[in-house]
């Protein structure tokens, strides 16, 4: 996971987006893996965050390789680890409530198990937005539930925030 070719964060749905593909907006991003026994992977997360309505959408390929802040020769999504990421983006219309978050099941570790999300977004003349979104489960295909992806719907629904 390297930051020499930075991934960028692409606008994926949409087009209500403030400044289009701009990339004016600042995504942070905290993720924390689980402490349990062969929770951390070696494979490649991607992240992807919705508006309500999934008006608006963008995702980010290869979190480290996009924004990895952590030292040199850090290995991320290890077990017990709290990664941080940041970069440029563009902005979303509103804030974001829907997360997928997913892995390509690669390396000789495929499995990972995710505690939490947390995003903070900001740009010019925008508040800051901020939510957690609480996966607690295995990205894996030989641990329940049996997926490679996690889903986390906070987006208001007649009033009340909804987890998938």
């Amino acid at each position: 996971h390297g930051r020499d070719l930075p991934t960028q964060i692409k606008l994926t749905k949409g087009g209500g987006a403030v400044g289009g593909d701009s990339q004016e907006c600042v995504y942070t991003v905290y993720v924390r893996t689980g402490s349990i026994w062969k929770a951390g992977t070696d494979a490649n997360i991607t992240l992807e965050l919705y508006t309500a309505g999934n008006a608006d959408g963008v995702a980010i390929a290869d979190l480290p390789s996009w924004g990895g802040l952590m030292w040199g020769g850090h290995s991320y999504f290890e077990r017990g680890n709290l990664d941080i990421f940041s970069g440029r983006g563009p902005c979303m219309a509103g804030a974001p409530c829907r997360m997928r978050v997913s892995s390509d099941g690669t390396g000789a570790h495929h499995g990972w198990y995710c505690n939490y999300v947390e995003v903070t977004v900001t740009g010019p003349h925008r508040g800051c937005a901020q939510q957690l979104f609480t996966v607690e489960q295995w990205l894996a295909t030989d641990a329940a539930p049996y997926k490679l992806e996690a889903v986390v719907d906070r987006c208001p629904a007649d009033g009340a925030a909804a987890e998938e």
